[in-house]
C-alpha cells in the first residue's frame, strides 16, 4: 500500500493510436506538481412550476466534459521523449550511435496532428490506497524549459484533454535508473547556424515553444466531447536570458536587431565511446525584443535579454536529445 499523502502519488504515459482512446502506461515519469483535472460544463432546467422555490436536481445534466492543466518536472537523461514528441510534433524513433547504447532523438518542430498522450495520475487517498484518473486525448499546447545558477533544469508543460475515466487499472509503476540535467551542465551557444559558439556571463535561460490550438471542436453526436485539436495559429516561441553584462555581443545583436542561431546545450555523463547524455534547443534564428543594460547600484550590470525565435527559411528549431534509451 502507498503512502497517503503525495509522495504516494504515480504519473504513467503512453502514446494513443486513436484520439481519446486509453492506451495503459508504458513509461512512469518522476515530476514535481501537476494540475490535471476534469473540466465539466453543466446546464440547470429553469423550468417554472408553480411553488417550487429551487430548481430541481434531476433536471441538472451535464452538456460538455473535458480536462486541462499542467505538469512540472526536472528534465532527466531519460523518460523525456514522448512528452518531446508531443510538443514538437515529429514521429521520432531514436537513432542508435555508431554501435554503441546510445540513442539520438531529433524531436524538429511540425504539426502535431495525431501526437496524442494518455496520461494516468495515481491520487493516494490518506488510508494509502491511489486512486486513479485517466486523461485521455491529452495533447501538449506548450512546454517551458528553465535553468539558473545552482538549478536544475525543469520542464513545464500545458496539457489539454478530451476526458477524463477512472475505470481502466491504475499500472504499476516502475522506473528507470536516470539523472537530472543541471547548472553544471548547461552552456549557451549563439553566431551562425552549425558553427555558434559559447557565450560567456549567462547565469539563467529560459526557453517557451507554444503550440495554439483549437481546443473547442465540440460537435453533435460526440456525447459531449471535443474532437482532436487542430494547429489554428503560428508557433510562438519565446525565451530570456539573465547574464552578467561581460561583453557586449548580445547587446550588440539588440541594437542592431540581427538575428543569430542560439544553442541550449546539456551534457552530461558519457554513455559509450564519444556519446553522452545530452539535451540540446536549437533555435536557428532568434531576435532580441529587449536588453537593458541598466545601473541600479553598486554591483555588477546584470542584463536580462528576452527573445523571439523565428523561422530563418532552412533550417526549422529542434529538440535532441541523447539517451540510453532505445525507444520513446
Amino acid at each position: 500500500m502507498a503512502i497517503g499523502s503525495g509522495l504516494g502519488a504515480q504519473l504513467g504515459i503512453a502514446a494513443e493510436s486513436t484520439y481519446g482512446t486509453y492506451v495503459a502506461p508504458t513509461k512512469f515519469v518522476e515530476f514535481t506538481k501537476e494540475g490535471l483535472q476534469l473540466k465539466k460544463t453543466t446546464a440547470q432546467s429553469a423550468g417554472i412550476a408553480a411553488g417550487r422555490l429551487l430548481p430541481l436536481s434531476s433536471r441538472r445534466v451535464v452538456t460538455q466534459r473535458q480536462a486541462s492543466g499542467s505538469i512540472e518536472m526536472e528534465v532527466t537523461t531519460k523518460a523525456m521523449g514522448l512528452f518531446l514528441q508531443g510538443l514538437m510534433g515529429t514521429s521520432v524513433t531514436p537513432v542508435q550511435q555508431a554501435a554503441t547504447a546510445a540513442y539520438l532523438q531529433t524531436h524538429t518542430l511540425a504539426d502535431t496532428a495525431g501526437k496524442t498522450l494518455t496520461i494516468q495520475k495515481g491520487v493516494p487517498l490518506t488510508t494509502g490506497t491511489v486512486t486513479r484518473k485517466n486523461f485521455l486525448g491529452c495533447k501538449i499546447t506548450s512546454g517551458e524549459f528553465s535553468c539558473g545558477v545552482g538549478e536544475m533544469l525543469t520542464a513545464s508543460f500545458e496539457i489539454d484533454a478530451q476526458d477524463v475515466e477512472e475505470t481502466s487499472v491504475l499500472a504499476a509503476a516502475s522506473y528507470p535508473a536516470m539523472a537530472p540535467f543541471h547548472f553544471m551542465q548547461m552552456s549557451l551557444k549563439t553566431g551562425v547556424y552549425a558553427s555558434e559558439t559559447a557565450r560567456d556571463g549567462v547565469r539563467k535561460v529560459s526557453v517557451k515553444i507554444e503550440r495554439p490550438q483549437d481546443t473547442e471542436r465540440f460537435y453533435a453526436g460526440a456525447q459531449g466531447l471535443k474532437a482532436e485539436p487542430i494547429t489554428n495559429d503560428q508557433v510562438k516561441i519565446t525565451g530570456s536570458i539573465e547574464m552578467d553584462y561581460v561583453d557586449t555581443i548580445l547587446d550588440d545583436l539588440h541594437t542592431s536587431d540581427a538575428a543569430t542561431s542560439l544553442v541550449l546545450e546539456f551534457v552530461g555523463a558519457n554513455i559509450a565511446s564519444t556519446y553522452d547524455e545530452t539535451f540540446r534547443i536549437t533555435l536557428p534564428a532568434v531576435r532580441f525584443d529587449e536588453a537593458p543594460p541598466v545601473v541600479d547600484g553598486f554591483g555588477l550590470i546584470k542584463p536580462t535579454l528576452s527573445f523571439t525565435g523565428l523561422f530563418d527559411g532552412t533550417n526549422q528549431p529542434k529538440i535532441e536529445y541523447i539517451s540510453a534509451e532505445s525507444a520513446l
